[in-house]
């Protein structure tokens, strides 16, 4: 084989390996795609997230340690009112409401109010008939041709005094007990119920079917002072297993941050009714005593029936407000204990501090 030959047939094989490693070119009937172009980071649209917001871990540590640490059966609960969070402690168990639901009462009247149905002007005669029993500052008032008042003076006396007479007339004004019902049904205020009125509901949870004749109070505690031990004892355990004024401290806050919202009445509405709250001379050593300066609280207190040391509905529910403007609905409710009225009010005190050193840590 001559030299000639194989430099020839050297850089044959040479061009044939080149033309091997090259890619075909495509027919000319076929388009070329152009080059696809990779985003940069900054072109990339963020991903929708849906982040819920989480309590803070120390107070939900403390929420926790309150109710376990309590000798009664209680129900604690907080709500971010502007951020939705809850902790609670047995939130979702119903106890009684005693006076927290002249709140519900409150809110039915000042609906009808938005509505144009009645006015806070409009004037009411409190009679003899009308008054009930307990607390019910407005009796002196009442002589013999009655009481000449307003709506409004009476929506003063049943949420800044917990008047249970003015309370009841007003209950009554409304369309009683169903009306209140239905506007916590139509308003979406879940797990809290309405009881039948302060006086059968006190005769009730007593063991007595409450007499006319027992208006102002003096024949019912006769009757009652009457009754045997055991027979008390029977009546009070039945209202505990099933409070006819039942609700969840988790249903409490729901409705006190959707009042907070706006969700339950008009602003001007809500306003009164939260100036009102503001106002309350009732348990100034409760939730109110465990907050700090420029804190605020608009509550509502109740206090149930005692049969020897066993107190029963001894409640405070409201709005706290930070001096920056963040907004919690609270609520402790005790439905049965035999500690004494400090070591309740120091529960209480005890979770607003616990709320307030928490909001104070999230700020920091």
């Amino acid at each position: 084989m001559s030299a000639l030959f194989v430099r020839r047939l050297g850089a044959f094989a040479l061009t044939s390996l080149i033309a091997a490693c090259v890619p075909a070119a495509p027919p000319l009937s076929t388009p070329v795609p152009p080059p696809v172009r990779q985003p940069t980071p900054q072109q990339i649209p963020p991903r929708p997230m849906s982040v819920r917001p989480q309590p803070p871990t120390a107070l939900l540590n403390a929420v926790q340690a309150l109710g376990r640490s309590f000798n009664g059966d209680v129900g604690i609960s907080i709500r971010d009112v502007d951020e939705g969070w809850t902790v609670a402690w047995a939130g979702d168990k119903r106890r009684p409401q005693q006076s927290v639901s002249k709140l519900w009462v409150g809110i039915a009247v000042l609906d009808a109010v938005d509505k144009g149905r009645i006015s806070l002007g409009d004037p009411v005669t409190v009679r003899r008939s009308d008054l009930t029993l307990f607390h019910q500052p407005i009796r002196p008032l009442v002589g013999k041709d009655g009481y000449r008042t307003t709506i409004g003076e009476l929506l003063n006396g049943a949420m800044t005094r917990s008047d249970n007479t003015a309370n009841d007339v007003l209950l009554w004004r409304v369309g009683g007990p169903d009306a209140v019902r239905r506007i916590l049904a139509e308003k979406g205020v879940a797990g809290v119920t309405f009881g039948p009125g302060e006086r059968l509901l006190q005769a009730r949870t007593a063991g007595l079917t409450w007499h006319p004749e027992w208006a102002g109070g003096w024949g019912f505690l006769q009757a009652r002072a009457a009754m045997t031990y055991e027979a008390r004892r029977r009546a009070l355990d039945r209202y505990l297993a099933d409070p006819e004024d039942g609700a969840s401290a988790n249903g409490v806050t729901l409705g006190v941050a959707l009042l907070a919202q706006g969700k339950l009445l008009s602003a001007a509405s809500t306003e009164k009714l939260l100036s009102l709250m503001r106002a309350s001379k009732t348990g100034a050593l409760r939730l109110k005593s465990g907050l700090r300066p420029g804190w605020s609280l608009a509550h509502k207190t109740g206090t149930g029936q005692d049969l020897g040391n066993l107190s029963t509905g001894y409640n405070d529910v409201g709005l706290i407000v930070a001096p920056d403007g963040h907004r919690y609905a609270v609520a402790v409710m005790i439905a049965s204990t035999r500690q004494p009225i400090p070591a309740r009010m120091r529960l209480m005190g005890d979770v607003s501090r616990a709320l307030v050193a928490a909001h104070q840590d999230m700020a920091d």
